[in-house]
């Protein structure tokens, strides 16, 4: 049933309702309340309590403009001898001239301590003479909205759906198996809606947002199936067209262990023997590998590599920034260039004569590895045949950019793909926002390396991290200061940092100091690099763009300013640039008093913790799910009911209920129209 057959909902609101996913009538009744507000009761004022809302009657006492750096409106009510403050800072002349002495007044809002007592600001109010207004008969829900809709239009568009499904003429289907509904003992669809758009009074709001009743978990079951069904269905998408089988025909990926000057660890040659077994099919690999910063993953991609060239296929290696970028161009020249392999560097940044000859090269088949940025899927790019696209630090691509570089197969082709993250991402968090992707880990570092030591320091001891990295570079180490954004201005940023730069200059005498940043040109970025790599330069100066990609094993020590304003898993990134020597390394993390609960909390568990996953799973704990895979993922779970911390416990149950649907596509179709509707972006490359 089309929402546009319900009452007052012309082409102009069904637009906006669209924005929401809201395209059929029954969409409404599955757009559930992000949380409850209770205005069944009047709290008295000598009970309320801070933070938290109330509803409260009272007689207004006084009302007075309050001059300051803007007017402000103060109006004092009472109720039995307490009182309470209302403030509103945006008012009009008449809304001040009707709060008058001795009239009855009601409010909503959330209660705060204020500089004068508790006090409501910019409360929803009602005045009223003898007769107060009637209380609400149920728990107000407060439904996702968007501009030019109301929460209040919202709700009024919900009931003339619910009105449609009480009077027959709608229908919403039951799409739990009845095993699972039995097993535990779940109430009806129809049911479990209504206890949650429509709570009876008395119900507690707090248990009601937080815990999972039946009612709640009949439509968390339902949810996390049709999330399970809907990354099956982009695997399945993924692999419909055939892939080049690659066989090991030359052993070039033997020649290429044999000149390693280390050996792999057992669970690179693990993570190895599964890319292996899945690009020897005719099918697709879609396999994303895991690992912590320095676990060698780049090693595993360049066999990889080595198995696709030995099959006459064409890599594309896929970086997010040019510094990432440049340093697999390094590696993958280093490690293949002396075993006859053309490996070839294209960006956007390039000059016209190299690329053109880059460009000729990757249309004639001559350059069998291509390394760069975005530039590997513009439109100018024909590859003569790509076999295997390797997507390092995948998260930091949209879906479409991925979607273009897969589309640069040959016709009728499949693509195989080698997805890589240093960013560990929980197993919860994996199996929910990349359930189509096969999951390889490599969770062993090399022999040799050292933990890194990490030590928590108040910005006041600043001289001594100073004297710090004087004595390290004096040693003959070499050492990082990164300048973290402080604001969300990258410009600012970069200011920071040329102002740490020029500051560290001038105090540490003798000591050679570079500075990188995001908007430093990419030839300039690249000297500063080189010079940083080859021990020209004692301490580098940077923004968080050398979160990764950078290699120096004689920098031992790093320090990071401002680090509470980081999120974990990219303080740990951060980290993650030293350590890769034999010498003992260390991250001093300076914070800028005073933290917070959860800011000192945060930054105890890097100083407890080297283990990236350890890290990941507490990061998903303390800012959930669309933070930690970031903002441009943030929809990809997209969750409405269900909560992936909370529900964890239900996901093996979950993907294994997802076979019973395999002989019943309708039904699938059904549940993903009604929980994911038109939010295809689980197809993740």
């Amino acid at each position: 049933m089309e929402i546009t057959q319900l009452n007052g909902v012309g082409p102009a609101l069904a637009a906006k309702l669209a924005k929401l996913g809201l395209h059929q009538v029954e969409d409404l009744l599955f757009h559930l309340p992000l949380r409850y507000q209770d205005r069944t009761r009047v709290t008295p004022l000598h009970a309320l309590t801070p933070r938290s809302q109330h509803l409260v009657d009272g007689q207004i006492t006084s009302s007075a403009l309050q001059r300051g750096r803007r007017v402000s409106l103060r109006v004092s009510i009472s109720q039995n001898g307490a009182h309470l403050g209302l403030r509103f800072m945006h008012f009009h002349a008449n809304q001040a001239k009707s709060f008058t002495e001795g009239r009855n007044i009601r409010c909503f809002g959330e209660v705060r301590p204020g500089p004068q007592g508790l006090e409501m600001v910019h409360p929803e109010y009602q005045l009223f003479d003898d007769t107060p207004p009637p209380l609400a008969d149920q728990l107000t829900p407060i439904y996702p909205t968007t501009e030019g809709i109301s929460v209040v239009r919202i709700g009024q568009l919900i009931e003339l759906a619910w009105q449609q499904l009480e009077h027959q003429r709608l229908h919403i289907e039951e799409l739990l198996p009845q095993q699972l509904i039995k097993q535990y003992q779940l109430p009806s669809l129809q049911s479990s809606l209504q206890q949650l758009h429509y709570p009876k009074v008395g119900v507690d709001i707090q248990q009601l947002e937080s815990q999972v009743t039946p009612a709640k978990l009949r439509l968390v079951l339902e949810e996390l199936i049709a999330h399970q069904l809907t990354l099956s269905r982009a695997k399945q998408q993924t692999q419909s067209l055939p892939a080049p089988a690659l066989a090991a025909v030359q052993n070039l990926e033997q020649q290429f262990i044999q000149q390693l000057p280390f050996s792999l660890t057992g669970a690179q040659r693990r993570v190895w023997s599964e890319i292996m077994a899945d690009v020897s099919q005719p099918l697709p690999m879609v396999r994303m590998v895991q690992g912590d910063v320095g676990s060698g993953k780049t090693v595993v991609a360049a066999l990889a590599a080595c198995r696709a060239v030995d099959n006459g296929c064409q890599v594309a290696v896929l970086a997010p920034t040019e510094i990432l970028a440049e340093q697999h161009l390094h590696n993958f020249k280093h490690w293949l260039e002396p075993l006859g392999v053309t490996v070839v560097w294209l960006t956007g940044k390039q000059k016209t004569k190299p690329k053109r000859d880059a460009l000729a090269a990757i249309a004639n088949g001559t350059a069998q590895i291509v390394i760069g940025t975005h530039a590997l899927f513009q439109d100018s790019v024909e590859y003569q045949h790509l076999g295997l696209a390797v997507i390092d630090e995948q998260h930091r691509f949209g879906v479409a950019q991925r979607h273009c570089l897969v589309a640069k197969a040959p016709p009728n082709c499949g693509l195989h793909q080698l997805v890589m993250t240093a960013t560990p991402i929980p197993r919860t968090l994996a199996m929910s926002a990349y359930g189509d992707l096969d999951h390889s880990v490599i969770d062993e570092l090399p022999p040799g390396r050292k933990p890194i030591n990490s030590v928590l320091l108040n910005n006041v001891r600043r001289a001594d991290v100073i004297e710090r990295v004087h004595q390290a570079c004096a040693s003959g180490q070499q050492a990082y200061w990164i300048c973290p954004l402080i604001e969300t201005s990258e410009v600012l940023q970069c200011e920071a940092a040329e102002d740490t730069a020029l500051l560290l200059g001038q105090q540490l005498q003798g000591v050679n100091v570079g500075l990188v940043h995001g908007r430093l040109a990419a030839a300039d970025k690249a000297q500063v690099m080189a010079q940083f790599k080859a021990g020209e330069i004692q301490l580098l100066v940077a923004t968080t763009v050398i979160e990764v990609g950078v290699d120096v094993p004689n920098a031992n020590l790093m320090v990071i300013d401002n680090a509470e304003r980081l999120g974990l898993a990219q303080l740990h990134q951060l980290r993650g640039r030293v350590g890769r020597g034999q010498a003992q390394s260390h991250c001093l993390f300076m914070y800028q008093a005073p933290l917070s609960r959860m800011g000192r909390e945060r930054l105890d568990i890097l100083r407890q913790s080297n283990d990236g996953f350890v890290i990941a799973e507490k990061d998903l704990q303390l800012r959930g799910p669309g933070e930690v895979l970031g903002t441009r993922q943030a929809g990809a779970i997209g969750l409405r009911v269900a909560d992936l911390i909370r529900d964890a416990h239900l996901l093996p149950q979950v993907k294994s209920m997802t076979s019973t649907y395999a002989s019943h596509p309708a039904k699938t179709d059904q549940l993903i129209a009604r929980w994911v509707g038109d939010n295809q972006i689980f197809s993740k490359v």
